[in-house]
C-alpha cells in the first residue's frame, strides 16, 4: 500500500476539489478575522456589534465553526474589519503534448 499525499487538509477531507478550495479560503478568513478580534482586543459582544451579527456567532467564529459559515459572510465580515481579502487564482500547469518520435 502506498501513502497518498495531498496539498492540504482540505482536498484530504472534501469530496471534491471545489468543496477543498472554498474549505481552504474559509479557513484563512476564519483565521484571519479571529486574530483581527484578538490583536484589537475586542470582546465578543463588541466584534458582534462590528460586524452586525450575534455574540454567539462571534463565538463559533473563534472556536473555528468552520461549516456553519459562507464564503460570502466571511468576506462581508473581514472587509467590514478593513481587511483586503483578495481571491488569488492560479492557473494549472500545461501539460506538454508528446511528439511523436521519428520513424
Amino acid at each position: 500500500m502506498t501513502a497518498q499525499r495531498f496539498a492540504s487538509v482540505w482536498d484530504a477531507t472534501e469530496n471534491t476539489p471545489q468543496q477543498a478550495a472554498s474549505m481552504r479560503a474559509r479557513a484563512d478568513l476564519m483565521i484571519g478575522l479571529s486574530e483581527f478580534i484578538r490583536q484589537q482586543g475586542m470582546t465578543q459582544p463588541q466584534a458582534a456589534e462590528l460586524f452586525g451579527v450575534t455574540q454567539p456567532r462571534v463565538s463559533d467564529l473563534m472556536r473555528g465553526k468552520i461549516t456553519l459559515f459562507s464564503l460570502d459572510t466571511l468576506m462581508d465580515m473581514a472587509a467590514t474589519a478593513g481587511m483586503a481579502p483578495t481571491v488569488k487564482v492560479t492557473m494549472p500547469r500545461r501539460r506538454r503534448a508528446k511528439t511523436a518520435e521519428p520513424a
